[in-house]
């Protein structure tokens, strides 16, 4: 599959980042707020909430930090996050999507566009990049959730269009408007799934060398590092072994 390794290598470096916890749950926190306050506060009343909830707890986000968060939606000092997509290019030409739940649109648009020009990258316009790009719903569990061809069959079974298998997890895409349901009907067979999460996939991916490597994953970890940054998405792909080299 197209993008494979690029999503795998992003995982593994990922990884890495999310030792930095706190900063992590705040931004899942923020996540579950906007989910609880655009409908019912109740994860078995709210699929949007309760996708926001199981990924939380997949990544270990204590359950008093879990209820802070959807209380927080009813409080009448609730704040007001919009969700935005900024597109542009990286060092190389490579695309980058990034996505941003944001209560001052203007603070965080400087801050990306500023990130962009130190890294010798530019912001594109809205459409500029995504066009290569599918937008689809991605489901991973835990290798143990079964052997690859179990998983395979439940997927299919449950109108998934692809599954990506390997010894630590196995990746299931399905179209963006069937996650819910493709979601719910695996999780009858197989269990509730590590995330659930609608991402964007490249169609095609651009290999870089090292140097280059090395200055996209600057890139994105300076996106990442914002507190308005929810994901960032890109379509470069890298040897493992050059991988091997920066994960070090």
């Amino acid at each position: 599959m197209a993008g494979h390794s690029q999503f795998k290598n992003i995982m593994h470096r990922k990884g890495k980042q999310d030792g930095i916890r706190s900063k992590m749950f705040s931004k899942l926190a923020r996540e579950i707020t906007v989910a609880a306050k655009a409908g019912l506060p109740d994860p078995t009343m709210n699929a949007a909430l309760r996708l926001a909830v199981q990924n939380a707890k997949a990544q270990s986000m204590p359950k008093d930090n879990i209820d802070r968060a959807i209380k927080k939606a009813s409080g009448a000092d609730a704040e007001s996050y919009d969700p935005i997509r900024y597109e542009g290019y990286g060092p190389g030409g490579v695309a980058v999507i990034v996505e941003a739940l944001t209560d001052n649109r203007n603070r965080t648009a400087s801050n990306v566009r500023s990130i962009f020009t130190k890294a010798g990258g530019a912001l594109g316009e809205t459409g500029s990049v995504s066009f290569s790009f599918d937008h689809v719903g991605e489901i991973v569990y835990k290798a143990s959730a079964g052997n690859a061809d179990a998983v395979m069959e439940a997927a299919i079974e449950a109108g998934a269009d692809d599954v990506i298998s390997d010894e630590e997890s196995h990746t299931i895409i399905c179209a963006f408007e069937s996650l819910g349901e493709v979601s719910k009907a695996l999780e009858a067979t197989l269990g509730e799934a590590e995330t659930v999460k609608a991402v964007w996939k490249p169609q095609n991916t651009v290999p870089v060398d090292e140097e280059k490597a090395q200055s996209l994953m600057k890139l994105i970890d300076n996106l990442e590092d914002d507190d308005d940054v929810q994901n960032v998405y890109s379509n470069f792909e890298v040897s493992d072994e050059v991988m091997a080299k920066l994960s070090a």
